[in-house]
């Protein structure tokens, strides 16, 4: 499994991997990031005490191991938000460990994560957002090529699809249903409904596009026939928001956000919306409240004659 560490160990890891991606449904990227955050500090474990740890050594880890570990990331440059993370995979791995083998994982589980200041998201208005689809829909030499980047775009912001679900699209997606079934993050299904503007959108690009939809096959197409990146689209984007006059954070992950916080001012129930973004834990979701609230602190500090 990796240097540092016992082969049981890195038996048990492989295991905890293999129980996340059958019964959780983990995405390659979320267990390529557990397994670089457990077998980090396995192996820390090993250069601290200078010893390989089969499993009954890891049933004794204490408090001060856990502290010297964590003390040991920061040192080496690791951010607190990185952290925090790191010790969610390594409880997570400790607590299935503990299960199955039968001890108290006590000490691993009661470390407490580094404190840190959560990113908010930074919506974009509701004019800002109509101007960029606008803007995107222009400026592409190609007409087909326009018509697919305000497509893309019009999916993000007017269904709330993630880059990757939006690019995921194949060629039975088309013509767009009035809800759409998409399969996000840890390979979980959601519902989500079609704007008409969407439906329209998606339907002028394959109209004009010289590679009709394939079952099978990517619904977004590359200038040479081929699935369209990511990169793509945030170039798109890039170019829309220097048109446009609007800061960095007008990313193509913008117009996702922008969708929840619009929802969010017009009335939409958090829940609903935890659901149409296909996010698992509804704290997720509730920083779009905190986006809200700061939205609004803004209307108010500008407006209030006693602010």
């Amino acid at each position: 499994m990796g240097i540092g560490f016992s082969p049981a160990a890195g038996d048990a890891l492989l295991a905890w991997l293999d129980y996340l991606r059958a019964l959780d449904g983990a995405s390659a990227n979320t267990l390529s990031a557990y397994r670089s955050d457990v077998a980090g500090f396995l192996s820390f474990l090993h250069e601290h005490h200078g010893e390989s740890h089969g499993l009954a050594r890891l049933a004794a880890i204490t408090q001060p191991d856990m502290r010297a570990w964590m003390a040991h990331e920061r040192g080496r440059g690791l951010s607190a938000r990185s952290l925090a993370r790191a010790l969610s995979s390594v409880k997570s791995f400790m607590r299935w460990l503990a299960e199955r083998e039968g001890f108290d994982p006590t000490h691993v589980l009661a470390a407490r994560a580094p404190k840190y200041t959560r990113k908010l998201p930074r919506p974009l208005t509701e004019e800002a957002a109509r101007a960029v689809i606008e803007q995107v829909d222009l400026q592409a030499s190609e007409p087909w090529i326009a018509a697919r980047d305000a497509a893309v775009v019009t999916l993000l912001y007017g269904c709330g699809l993630r880059v990757s679900e939006a690019l995921g699209l194949t060629g039975e997606a088309h013509p767009l249903p009035e809800v759409l079934r998409i399969r996000g993050k840890g390979d979980k299904e959601r519902l989500v409904p079609v704007l008409p503007a969407a439906r329209a959108a998606v339907a002028a690009y394959v109209a004009s596009c010289p590679y009709p939809p394939t079952p099978g096959e990517a619904l977004f197409r590359g200038a040479r026939g081929g699935p369209l990146s990511r990169r793509l689209i945030a170039r798109a984007m890039e170019r829309a928001r220097m048109s446009l006059g609007l800061p960095a954070t007008a990313t193509p992950h913008a117009l996702r956000h922008s969708f929840a916080t619009h929802l969010l001012s017009a009335g939409g129930d958090l829940r609903a919306i935890q659901e149409l973004l296909g996010h698992a834990s509804l704290s997720t979701t509730q920083i779009y409240t905190a986006v809200d609230a700061t939205r609004i602190m803004e209307v108010y500090r500008a407006a209030h004659p006693r602010a």
